[in-house]
């Protein structure tokens, strides 16, 4: 039995498990098994590794994306340029095991919003500094979009606080995405505290949440004229990705 899973915690947000396991019964691979691996600390990755033979992959949520980086042997290009992993390969060579780490956020996102903004769109407001802001922040820069970050400990640069976040800031940034997971199942009824009178019809608002479908911040955004998209796109083209890299 080939064995997949997800590792983070906590995992009750999450839909991989769901997802893989409804696409191993439509497409009746009866060999694979997809299971949640709740893990408070990535110093637990060894142990799970030796645990299970059988297993060939790894997912990756919050908030291991980051510190997993240090117990995994490869990193493919793009997850070293973003300095965050959110699939893994294990490959098993005679007594050698070899984890080599990937990004298939950073595709999920670009694939999901490229339809969606055109070449008008020249800044961006990521919420958030957590491993996901860094895929996102990765996308956007390769597509020429100028990246602010609003974070509670904002850095000198190109991070400010939410204090700092004001009418004019939103007025040139209009797209506008969340990658924290303020808003996220069971804590549905917070949101990003931005000030949401500033955001017109001209905004798109990206949540990567999914649990909701639909957020406090989407709903916020929408009932001011914007667009939104949530990150239920992103996760299905991110998982496909990562199947793909398992069967490579």
């Amino acid at each position: 039995m080939r064995l997949f899973g997800l590792i983070g915690y906590p995992l009750s947000h999450s839909f991989s498990k769901k997802y893989f396991s409804e696409k191993f019964v439509q497409e009746k691979l009866n060999d694979c098994r997809y299971e949640n691996f709740p893990m408070q600390s990535p110093d637990e990755l060894p142990l799970l590794i030796a645990d299970h033979s059988e297993l060939e992959g790894l997912n990756v949520t919050i908030p291991h994306k980051e510190k997993i980086l240090s117990f995994l042997n490869k990193l493919d290009e793009n997850a070293s340029a973003i300095g965050a992993v959110n699939t893994i390969k294990i490959i098993r060579e005679k007594d050698k095991t070899i984890l080599k780490g990937y990004n298939t956020d950073a595709y999920g996102f670009y694939a999901s919003l490229k339809p969606l903004v055109g070449k008008k769109v020249k800044n961006a407001l990521i919420i958030g500094t957590g491993g996901a802001s860094k895929a996102v922040s990765y996308v956007l820069k390769n597509m020429g979009i100028s990246c602010l970050f609003v974070s509670r400990h904002p850095r000198s640069g190109d991070h400010i606080s939410y204090e700092e976040l004001c009418g004019p800031v939103l007025y040139n940034f209009p797209l506008v995405v969340n990658t924290s997971p303020v808003g996220m199942y069971p804590d549905e009824e917070m949101c990003p505290d931005i000030p949401y009178e500033f955001i017109t019809e001209k905004h798109l608002l990206y949540d990567l949440i999914y649990n909701p479908l639909e957020t406090v911040f989407l709903k916020k955004g929408k009932e001011m004229g914007a667009r939104t998209i949530n990150g239920l796109k992103m996760l299905h083209l991110q998982a496909e990705k990562a199947w793909e890299i398992w069967n490579s």
